[in-house]
């Protein structure tokens, strides 16, 4: 299968940004010789992660996932580049920090956050999201374009779909 220039979706997630991690991030993906297209820092709404994740609704930790999205500020980026959805997808690592093999994103950055004393809620939706892992990416390329829409204006979505032959990713 030849290779194709396409968009996707990365996110760095509130404990990434507490951590001051973008900047790391960001590097790792332009010296992998992706273009970051466009970029915003956003605090993401309830109500914008409850669509985010509506595939998890019925899992024990969705209250606690929302929550902990919505603890702090997320760097939404699009990123440009040949095979970029599926390379992205490598260098963040497994979406279980201990799968996440030393190199990728996940294996460098991740924290461990689970402890007796907090087998709360919140700290079940951190492991359960990628627990103290700092970023997201979508796992396909229609994917990244609902996510993009879901957390920008549409503006910055349209430097995401520009191009683009996904119409049915905003639906």
């Amino acid at each position: 299968m030849a290779a194709k220039t396409e968009r996707t979706f990365i996110a760095v997630k509130p404990d990434g940004v507490q951590r001051g991690l973008i900047g790391e991030i960001v590097k790792r993906f332009e010296q992998k010789g992706f273009r970051l297209v466009a970029m915003k820092f956003l605090q993401a709404s309830e109500d914008l992660l409850k669509q985010h994740y509506i595939d998890l609704k019925d899992r024990p930790f969705y209250p606690g996932l929302v929550k902990y999205m919505s603890s702090g500020p997320v760097a939404a980026m699009v990123w440009e580049g040949l095979n970029v959805v599926k390379t992205g997808r490598v260098m963040l690592g497994e979406t279980n920090p201990a799968d996440s093999k030393p190199g990728t994103i996940r294996g460098d950055f991740c924290i461990e956050v689970g402890s007796s004393e907090r087998a709360d809620e919140t700290q079940s939706a951190v492991t359960a999201s990628g627990g103290g892992c700092c970023c997201l990416g979508t796992p396909s390329f229609n994917s990244s374009g609902r996510h993009l829409y879901r957390y920008t204006s549409t503006d910055f979505a349209r430097t995401f779909l520009n191009d683009q032959n996904i119409s049915d990713a905003v639906e």
